[in-house]
């Protein structure tokens, strides 16, 4: 793998408070890793040491083989870097605002004006280019401040809840340009949207009071849900006598009603989370139950969250 991101041991206090304690991680090319935590667990605190932006207590990052605390200018010309809030000068406009970006990236004339356009079509910003960034809606002022992360085409992005205050149009386009992009960099997105790993993640950190408790892919942490390998029966009839049959199969730990206004929707849950459809079928298909839907649920990833974090 080609590493482009390596955390190690990045540790930072504030006076007696640890907000984050002995971090570490690769991020090679071509991963998206969602970084995961309930709020207040270290995750932008991590993403202001790997982009220099904080200093940590111990421990350092490499961007791209040049290390953060070491030679900063070097790390900072490989990183695109949106920061929580998106920040930005309010009495510029977009257009003045990404001007001045290019001119710090080291870009004039017609590469400016090159890279910019590339930006804005990216980020559907022709609308707006001319308003005050003051005057601009949450959502707006969050795809300029991706703009401007993107506006040096960088190997690798930092980008702290990139969807926040964008509708679901907005959104789709966002992770969209997202997937695009991911081949060829390196990405890290925090965010507070589970449905945003399923989305664009190839990969999960979990972390809460500042230490890592899970690293891996989507999948696997779907896996760990109870919901995984769980069967969904729709009955067009009375629920109770199935469910009698269902806990009797030696691979099924428990049934339950699913939510459901008709009341007649069993959640069958498996052992260790192993298959259990085949043996599900074949009841059905030995009682003779009017089934209407029966279908094999996925691993529901605000389980394993809660779980993970204490929540």
């Amino acid at each position: 793998m080609d590493v482009m991101i390596a955390a190690r041991g990045l540790s930072r206090r504030f006076g007696p408070i640890v907000a984050v304690d002995d971090v570490s991680f690769d991020v090679g090319r071509g991963e998206v890793m969602g970084f995961l935590g309930p709020n207040g667990a270290g995750k932008s605190t991590t993403m202001k040491m790997i982009t220099g932006f904080l200093a940590p207590t111990s421990g350092t990052a490499e961007v791209c083989g040049a290390d953060i605390r070491a030679d900063p200018v070097a790390a900072k010309r490989h990183l695109g870097y949106l920061p929580e809030g998106a920040p930005a000068y309010p009495d510029m406009t977009p257009r003045s605002f990404l001007r001045f970006i290019a001119s710090i990236r080291g870009f004039g004339g017609a590469e400016a004006k090159k890279r910019i356009d590339l930006a804005v079509e990216r980020l559907a910003l022709q609308n707006v280019l001319e308003q005050p960034i003051d005057t601009l809606s949450k959502g707006f002022k969050r795809r300029v401040g991706l703009a401007q992360a993107l506006l040096h085409d960088p190997e690798v992005l930092i980008l702290d809840e990139p969807t926040d205050g964008l509708d679901p149009n907005q959104k789709h386009e966002v992770r969209a340009l997202i997937n695009a992009l991911a081949p060829e960099k390196a990405i890290v997105i925090s965010t507070h949207l589970l449905e945003e790993v399923d989305a664009v993640c190839t990969r999960a950190i979990v972390i809460a009071s500042g230490k890592i408790l899970a690293d891996a892919t989507p999948l696997e942490l779907e896996a760990r849900s109870r919901h995984h390998n769980a069967v969904r029966i729709d009955l067009a009839g009375d629920v109770r006598d199935a469910a009698l049959s269902l806990r009797r199969l030696p691979g099924v730990a428990s049934v339950e009603e699913a939510d459901d206004p008709d009341g007649t929707a069993l959640l069958v849950f498996p052992r260790a989370g192993k298959p259990i459809l085949g043996e599900v079928t074949d009841l059905v298909r030995t009682a003779g139950w009017p089934i209407r839907t029966l279908r094999v649920e996925r691993g529901r990833l605000d389980d394993v969250f809660r779980s993970i974090t204490g929540g």
